[in-house]
């Protein structure tokens, strides 16, 4: 049962990931600025996306108690809903991509982001009221979070995908930030 929450927040860090991107630079200077600030402020967040999924995974495969998962699976929850309103912010601060439609595109996404961190909140609520002193009702309760964080996590991403299309998508892919979202390149970070 617990298989289908990991299952279905690794959906949720792929969304994230989505922004790192993959493709060549075709030179357009304002653009690549713009994926630049983008990416350096979304490396961070993917980060503390990836250790809110991994503490989960952890919990979760650790024979924890009902107290433990709620403990975990709520500071997760928060990260999880800080790191995308951080990524909303930084796309919402980064102005339009210097694109066709770049102002829709940002919005949309921004629209989007909020909207996900939105939903991690809500399903911090939902866990933080979870009674874990009854096993078969916290079970229960695990159960209906799994089925809104895989709604989650198959949904949402239309905006960041078309934010993210041909010459935005191709600028993010030259930055070394969006490049490094999963990887280890900023102590800074840590």
């Amino acid at each position: 049962m617990n298989k289908k929450l990991v299952a279905a927040l690794s959906g949720g860090a792929v969304l994230v990931l989505a922004l790192s991107g993959c493709s060549s630079d075709d030179g357009n200077d304002k653009l690549d600025a713009w994926a630049k600030q983008v990416c350096d402020a979304v490396q961070p967040q993917a980060k503390k996306i990836e250790s809110a999924n991994a503490a989960i995974q952890k919990e979760t495969s650790d024979n924890a108690t009902p107290e433990e998962v709620q403990k975990t699976d709520s500071k997760a929850f928060q990260d999880m809903s800080d790191a995308y309103k951080a990524i909303g912010t930084a796309v919402d601060k980064a102005g339009a991509p210097d694109v066709e439609s770049g102002a829709k595109k940002q919005q949309d996404a921004v629209k989007e982001l909020n909207g996900i961190s939105a939903s991690y909140a809500d399903l911090k609520k939902q866990v933080d009221k979870l009674d874990t002193k009854d096993q078969a009702k916290f079970a229960e309760g695990l159960k209906d979070i799994a089925t809104e964080l895989n709604k989650l996590s198959t949904s949402g991403s239309n905006a960041l995908k078309t934010l993210e299309e041909g010459e935005v998508g191709q600028a993010m892919a030259e930055q070394s930030s969006c490049k490094s979202a999963s990887g280890t390149e900023s102590a800074a970070a840590s």
